[in-house]
C-alpha cells in the first residue's frame, strides 16, 4: 500500500486527517480540481501551486487518446510529463466513455462504445483500464466500474452493482505498481440501501488503499444523496480515505464533510468560472450581470487571493464574455476559494471549532434562516446543531 492516513483530529463523524501519498502529503478534508489532459484549463502548474492545490485528477480517456498512454509512460509518467510535482489522481475512464460518446453496450467484458476518432467500436476492459493507469503513472488509480445514473430504476442498479465487485477482482489483479499507485474501489448500487450496504461489504473484504463513493451528483434529489453518502460513509473503514465522486458545490462538500467524508472533485468550479460565475461565501457571483460594471469591489472582500488583492469586478465584468483573461482569473479565484474551504474545514475540525464552522458557513449562505430541509437532517444525523441558523434574523435593534 503506497499511501498512509492518519486521523488528526475529528468531531462526531467528521474527520481531518494527512493523507500521504508518494508524490505530496495532502490534508482532508480535500476537494481536488479536475485537469482534462494533464492540465487544468486556463491555469499554469505554478498557479495552481500558488493557490495551494494538493491534488489534481487527470482524465484516463483523454489522455489516452492524446497524447497517449505510451507516450506518458516513456517520458517518465504524467507527473514528469506536466511538470506536476504533486499528488495526481486518475479516473478509470468509463464515465467519461460513457457520458460523452455514444454507449454501444456494457457486457461483463467491458466497456464497448464508438471510437471519436474514426466510429469504429472500441472495448475497455477492467485490465485495459489499469494497464492505462499504470502507464500514466498517478498517486491514485479508480477501478473500472459499471456507473449507471441514480435517476435510473429497476433490475439495471443490481446488476451494474455486481458486476462493480466481479470487475474490483480483475482490476486488482491487473495492477502491475501497488507499492507506488494506490487503487480504489468504488461503491455503487444506486439509492438502494440494501444494494449499496452488499457493495461496502464486498469492497471492505477485499482490503482495498481507499475507497470511493459513486453514482452520485447526477440528478438525484438532495435527500436521497446525503442518505448515501451517510451510509457509505458510516460502514466503511475509519482507517481509509472515503472520496465522494463528483461533488463540487461548497454546501456539499461542508455537508459530506460533517458526514465523515474525505475527498471530492468537479469540474463545478472552473467550469462556472468560464461562464463568469464566481464562488463567494455567501452562494455564488454573476459578474456577467451589468450590476457589475461600475463595481470596483473585490469578487470577495474576505479573500486573500491574487485575483481578489489585484482586480475590481468591474475589470472582470468587462472581460468575462470577451476575453480568455476573464475565464482565467475566475477559474484562479474559484480554485482559491475551494482550497480555502478544504483548509478551513480541516482546521476547524483539529481546533475543535467545526460546528461553529458550520454555522457560521450556514448562515452567510442562508442569511435568511431558509437552510434547505436536507441540509438539516443531514446535520441532524452528523451531530451539529444549527438551529441558530434555521430561524430568520432579527436585528437586535428591531
Amino acid at each position: 500500500m503506497a499511501l498512509s492516513f492518519e486521523i488528526v483530529g475529528r468531531f462526531n463523524r467528521a474527520r481531518a486527517a494527512q493523507l500521504t501519498l508518494p508524490h505530496f502529503t495532502c490534508q482532508t478534508p480535500r476537494f481536488m480540481p479536475v485537469g482534462t489532459q494533464g492540465s487544468i484549463k486556463g491555469l499554469t502548474n505554478n498557479q495552481l501551486e500558488e493557490i495551494g492545490c494538493q491534488i489534481i485528477l487527470g482524465n484516463t480517456y483523454h489522455l489516452a487518446l492524446h497524447p497517449g498512454a505510451e507516450l506518458i509512460d516513456d517520458i517518465g509518467g504524467l507527473h514528469k510529463f506536466m511538470n506536476w510535482k504533486r499528488a495526481l489522481l486518475t479516473d478509470s475512464g468509463g464515465f467519461q466513455m460513457v457520458s460523452l460518446l455514444q454507449l454501444a453496450d456494457i457486457t461483463e467484458e467491458g466497456v464497448t462504445f464508438q471510437s471519436p476518432a474514426d466510429g469504429k467500436p472500441m472495448l475497455l476492459t477492467p485490465e485495459e483500464s489499469i494497464s492505462i493507469q499504470n502507464k500514466i503513472g498517478a498517486d491514485i488509480i479508480m477501478a473500472l466500474d459499471d456507473v449507471v445514473k441514480t435517476t435510473i430504476t429497476g433490475p439495471r442498479i443490481e446488476e451494474a452493482m455486481y458486476r462493480t465487485l466481479r470487475w474490483i477482482d480483475r482490476c486488482i489483479a491487473a495492477h502491475k505498481r501497488p507499492e507506488v499507485q494506490n487503487l480504489f474501489g468504488i461503491v455503487q448500487g444506486g439509492l438502494d440501501p440494501t444494494l449499496r450496504d452488499i457493495c461496502v461489504k464486498g469492497l471492505v473484504s477485499r482490503n482495498l488503499p481507499g475507497y470511493a463513493i459513486g453514482g452520485l451528483a447526477g440528478g438525484e434529489d438532495k435527500d436521497s444523496f446525503w442518505r448515501v453518502v451517510a451510509q457509505c460513509t458510516a460502514a466503511l473503514p475509519e482507517d481509509k480515505p472515503r472520496y465522494v465522486m463528483g461533488v463540487g458545490y461548497p454546501l456539499d462538500i461542508v455537508v459530506c464533510s460533517a458526514l465523515g467524508a474525505d475527498m471530492y472533485d468537479s469540474v463545478y468550479p472552473t467550469r462556472t468560472a468560464r461562464f463568469g460565475t464566481a464562488l463567494v461565501p455567501e452562494g455564488v457571483l454573476k459578474l456577467t450581470h451589468m450590476a457589475m460594471a461600475s463595481d470596483v469591489r473585490p469578487i470577495d472582500s474576505t479573500c486573500i487571493c491574487m485575483v481578489c488583492k489585484n482586480y475590481t469586478r468591474a475589470y472582470i465584468h468587462c472581460l468575462v464574455t470577451k476575453n480568455a483573461m476573464g475565464s482565467q482569473l475566475l477559474s484562479y479565484h474559484n480554485l482559491s476559494y475551494m482550497t480555502r474551504l478544504s483548509q478551513d474545514l480541516h482546521t476547524s475540525i483539529i481546533e475543535g471549532r467545526f460546528p461553529e464552522f458550520v454555522q457560521g458557513f450556514l448562515r452567510t449562505q442562508f442569511p435568511k434562516g431558509d437552510v434547505p430541509v436536507w441540509v438539516c437532517n443531514a446535520m441532524e444525523v452528523a451531530g451539529i446543531d444549527i438551529s441558530s441558523c434555521c430561524a430568520p434574523f432579527q436585528s437586535p435593534l428591531a
